[in-house]
């Protein structure tokens, strides 16, 4: 559905061109968005390697481990499905650290990984589980403590300040998370009071 979506805007603002005369600028939109596309691109990928760098040495030093075990038994009352040495629960820890810092890139595939340990614990079914739907809001939602992207962006374009937002993005995240949490409860709650009656 969302290609077709695109699809749709890409034919309409093409006709819209095309009709008032405007190809050119067109053009000029197309490769230029493409240059900065690449710029971008390149900037991010030594910003994500710097940081994932650091993930790597906190977690040889075993900073990652401590920060997991410290978050283990708030996480364990997120998914009380989830045994503790299964590895969906060190998948989902590992994407949660990612995403605290900001590497939401680094963050998917472990996300992914939770997801498929996720799927095998509720019997490879289709429909998501709990756990499953519960982990999918807390991902969406990340509280992130330095969002290494966007300041990565910011500085590309020259802000002055780009590491002002730290403190507005782990509020709003906080808060978001927050939020996630509170009406996954309210919707688990909800179903499983309709399943009892």
């Amino acid at each position: 559905m969302v290609n077709l979506i695109w699809v749709g805007m890409t034919i309409i603002g093409l006709v819209f061109a095309i009709i008032n005369g405007k190809m050119a600028e067109v053009n000029e939109a197309i490769f230029t968005s493409a240059n900065e596309a690449v710029t971008l691109c390149i900037g991010l990928i030594s910003v994500l390697v710097f940081w994932l760098g650091i993930m790597r040495i906190a977690q040889e030093a075993g900073l990652l481990d401590k920060l997991a075990k410290l978050f283990r038994p708030f996480v364990k009352r997120l998914f009380p499905e989830v045994p503790d040495n299964h590895p969906a629960m060190g998948y989902i820890l590992s994407n949660m650290m990612a995403n605290m810092f900001g590497l939401g890139n680094a963050a998917t595939p472990l996300g992914i990984k939770a997801m498929e340990q996720l799927k095998s614990l509720n019997g490879g079914k289709d429909v998501a589980s709990r756990s499953m739907i519960t982990f999918l809001a807390i991902n969406t939602s990340s509280i992130t403590i330095i969002p290494t992207t966007v300041i990565a962006i910011r500085m590309k374009y020259d802000s002055a300040s780009p590491t002002e937002i730290v403190g507005p993005t782990l509020i709003a995240t906080m808060l978001s998370t927050i939020g996630a949490i509170l009406i996954d409860r309210y919707f688990h709650y909800r179903r499983t009071r309709r399943e009892v009656k």
